[in-house]
């Protein structure tokens, strides 16, 4: 079986990357820069005061000064400083021509229409124009995943459409006889199809677009209904059937639409039933066989689709961030497959502490729930002591 590192490097390397698009500055906020962006104005735009207190030459002080008017901020017309004279200044206040330094108010003694103000260097308490941002700085690099605090920057610098990658397009078909919608209670021998919901959402979060096309049916018609339906489809994700039991039908429902499988079995638990292929077309559309558990289809997800979406849009971060962590209660397992454990993760000093769930079963959705990491236990790994340390993906904060 192939180990996941080399499983997920062989999605990354055959995804397509996606074409550009410009979306509003409102709707940017999680989409993948497509090209870097060149300041054309600088931050500040003028220099202003960083306090409040007194504008004045530095060559002047210390010195006791008339106070000549003031300055606040937005203030248009801003007078020269008179020689030999001080000026009251707000914060972000425009500086006077003639002023070069602040003297903050707390170092001010005020007397009437005069203060005495002591020593200050030029530039102390003054915002150079251009110190945050100069015209012509790269300020945000192609890829980067635009954070809320990068759209207050790009919204400083008056850009109003961004260039984008397009959002990937997902077809998600959930199979098996045994599955009902959400809306439906489930009879005997039925489950609802929970997983369907949450790729949807791990879908969005990765950046792209979701489109469930319904539960294929355990024979190949249903299965061709459903692939037919993705046709145009960035990506097709199939949850389920991917086993070799005698109803698994989507390899074959694979190979009658002409996508061959190039990855099939990872050595890994849970999610070993992972599958992959490309299906023909220009670009051509990756195809994800997810096994039908539904923490199998959640780990294999954060270990190859998420990464994949986040290539297909260019994004130069895919993965997420790793920490060593001290395994409580240690572990135990079997040689020849990696182990996944879905764990709760705290600090401790310097220390990250993880506490695996008890439930460490596929089909235990509960286990999911206020889980934050998935601590690694290697390949060939047997035995892990109790506070030994791991590698955990961290799936939110710490």
């Amino acid at each position: 079986m192939l180990s996941v590192a080399d499983a997920a490097k062989a999605v990354i390397e055959r995804v397509p990357r996606l074409a550009s698009e410009l979306v509003p500055l409102d709707r940017a906020a999680g989409r993948v820069l497509a090209v870097s962006v060149v300041a054309t104005r600088a931050l500040p735009g003028f220099d202003n005061s960083a306090m409040d207190g007194y504008a004045a030459r530095s060559a002047e002080l210390p010195g006791t000064l008339p106070v000549a008017g003031a300055v606040v901020a937005g203030q248009l017309d801003v007078p020269p400083v008179p020689a030999g004279a001080a000026v009251r200044i707000l914060t972000g206040a425009p500086m006077p021509p003639g002023a070069d330094t602040v003297v903050i108010q707390e170092d001010a003694t005020r007397d009437g229409d005069r203060v005495t103000l002591p020593a200050s260097p030029a530039g102390d308490n003054v915002r150079r124009t251009g110190e945050d941002v100069a015209i012509g700085e790269a300020v945000l690099a192609a890829g980067t995943r635009l954070s809320p605090w990068d759209i207050g920057l790009l919204a400083a610098l008056g850009i109003v459409q961004v260039p984008v990658a397009r959002a990937p397009r997902v077809a998600l078909i959930a199979t098996g006889d045994e599955l009902v919608d959400v809306m439906t209670p489930p009879g005997p021998g039925q489950l609802v199809d929970s997983s369907v919901h949450a790729i949807e959402a791990l879908v969005g979060e990765a950046g792209g677009v979701a489109d469930r096309l319904g539960i294929a049916r355990d024979d190949l018609a249903s299965l061709a209904d459903r692939f037919a339906a993705a046709q145009g489809h960035d990506v097709v994700i199939t949850t389920g059937g991917v086993s070799v039991g005698d109803r698994d039908y989507v390899h074959a429902a694979l190979s009658a639409a002409s996508i061959t499988l190039e990855l099939y079995k990872i050595a890994m638990k849970p999610g070993k039933p992972f599958s992959f292929g490309m299906r023909p077309g220009s670009p051509p559309a990756p195809v994800f066989g997810l096994p039908g558990n539904p923490v199998s289809t959640v780990v294999a997800f954060e270990l190859f689709l998420r990464p994949a979406l986040l290539a297909m849009q260019g994004a130069t971060v895919t993965a997420r961030p790793t920490a060593t962590v001290r395994v409580a209660g240690g572990y135990r397992k079997q040689a020849g497959r990696a182990h996944y454990l879905r764990a709760h993760v705290v600090r401790d000093g310097e220390q990250l502490i993880a506490t695996p769930h008890p439930k460490q079963g596929s089909a235990m959705l509960s286990s999911l729930v206020g889980c934050n990491a998935l601590v690694v236990i290697g390949t060939e790994l047997t035995e892990l002591s109790p506070g030994a340390p791991a590698p955990a993906i961290l799936l939110g904060a710490v």
